[in-house]
C-alpha cells in the first residue's frame, strides 16, 4: 500500500513538472517580450535616476556616478519642473472634472434616446477618439491659429484672439480641445454603466413622487460609482501624461506656459540628461500612483 501511494505521489509530482513546463513554454514569449521592453528599461531608468549620465556617457556607461538622491535635490530645485507640475496640475484639475460631467451628460441623455439617434451620436461622438492625436492636434492648431477659423467666425463680432501664442488663452485651448476628444470614451464607458442600472429602480422612485434629479442623484449616480472610479483613473492617468497636444500645438510654449511634465521629461532627454530626465519620469510615475490610489479611497464602493 504505502509503494503504491508513493508511486502515485510521484506520478502526480511528474505530471505537476510537465504541465508547469508546458505552461512556461507558452508564456516564454511574453516574459521575453515583457522583460526586453518592459522589466529592463524600468530596472535601467530607476538606476539612471541616480547617477550622473548624461548623453557623452553612453559610450561609457559604467564610468557614471552614484549621486544618491541629487538628482530628485535638483529636479525640485529647478522652477522649470515646479512650474511643470502647476501647469499639469490645473490641466488634470480642470480637464478631469469638465470631460466626465460632460460624457456622463451625453451618456444619461443617450441612455434615453431613440436608439436609431443614439447610433448617430454615438459614431460622432466617440469619432475623434479613433482619429490620431497628432492629426486632431494640426486641425485644432489650424482652428485655433491668429487667422484660423475661429478667429475668422468672430471676426463677425469684432473679436480677434491670438489663442496659441498668448499665456491666458494657450492652456485653457488644449484643455478644450483635450476634453472634446477624450469625453467619446468616457461616454461609452458611462453609458454602459447606465444600461446596468435595473430601469424598475427609477420607476419605483417616480411612483414614490421623486423628481428626475432627486432619483439621479440618490439612485443612479450611486450605482455608477464603479463605473465613475473606471473613467476617472484611466483618464487621470491619461491627463497627467498629457504630450502629444502640447508638443504638436504650441512647443510648450508660450513661455512655457503649456509645458507638462511629460513635456519637460522630452525636453531633458533631449539635452541628453538622462540622469535628471529620469527621475523626473519616477516623480510623475509615484504622483499617478498616488492620484490614483486617493481616487479609489473617495470612490470606493461596498461591494
Amino acid at each position: 500500500m504505502k509503494n503504491i501511494n508513493e508511486n502515485a505521489s510521484q506520478g502526480y509530482r511528474q505530471v505537476r513538472r510537465r504541465r508547469t513546463l508546458i505552461a512556461w513554454g507558452f508564456s516564454l514569449p511574453f516574459v521575453l517580450v515583457f522583460s526586453v521592453f518592459m522589466l529592463i528599461p524600468l530596472i535601467t531608468s530607476i538606476s539612471m535616476s541616480f547617477t550622473d549620465i548624461t548623453g557623452s556617457d553612453l559610450r561609457t556607461p559604467f564610468n557614471v556616478n552614484f549621486v544618491g538622491l541629487q538628482q530628485y535635490v535638483a529636479l525640485f530645485s529647478d522652477p522649470q519642473f515646479v512650474h511643470s507640475l502647476t501647469v499639469t496640475a490645473i490641466f488634470v484639475v480642470v480637464g478631469l472634472p469638465l470631460t466626465m460631467a460632460l460624457a456622463l451628460m451625453f451618456a444619461v441623455a443617450l441612455n434615453k434616446g431613440s436608439q436609431h439617434l443614439n447610433s448617430l451620436f454615438r459614431a460622432l461622438l466617440y469619432a475623434p477618439v479613433v482619429a490620431s492625436i497628432v492629426a486632431i492636434s494640426v486641425v485644432w492648431r489650424y482652428i485655433l491659429q491668429k487667422n484660423g477659423l475661429l478667429n475668422e467666425l468672430l471676426g463677425v463680432f469684432g473679436v480677434q484672439v491670438d489663442w496659441l501664442h498668448s499665456t491666458s488663452t494657450a492652456l485653457p485651448s488644449l484643455i478644450v480641445m483635450t476634453t472634446w476628444r477624450n469625453m467619446g470614451t468616457l461616454m461609452i464607458i458611462f453609458l454602459a454603466g447606465l444600461q446596468t442600472i435595473p430601469e424598475e429602480l427609477e420607476e419605483a422612485a417616480a411612483i414614490d413622487g421623486a423628481s428626475r434629479w432627486r432619483t439621479f442623484r440618490s439612485i443612479v449616480l450611486p450605482l455608477l460609482k464603479p463605473t465613475l472610479l473606471l473613467g476617472a483613473v484611466l483618464l487621470s492617468v491619461a491627463y497627467l501624461q498629457f504630450f502629444e497636444e502640447s508638443f504638436v500645438m504650441t512647443q510648450g510654449g508660450p513661455l512655457n506656459s503649456t509645458m507638462s511634465v511629460a513635456y519637460y521629461i522630452y525636453q531633458k532627454f533631449g539635452y541628453g540628461q538622462y540622469g535628471i530626465a529620469s527621475a523626473a519620469s519616477w516623480v510623475l510615475f509615484i504622483i499617478i500612483a498616488l492620484i490614483s490610489v486617493l481616487q479609489f479611497k473617495i470612490l470606493k464602493t461596498d461591494e
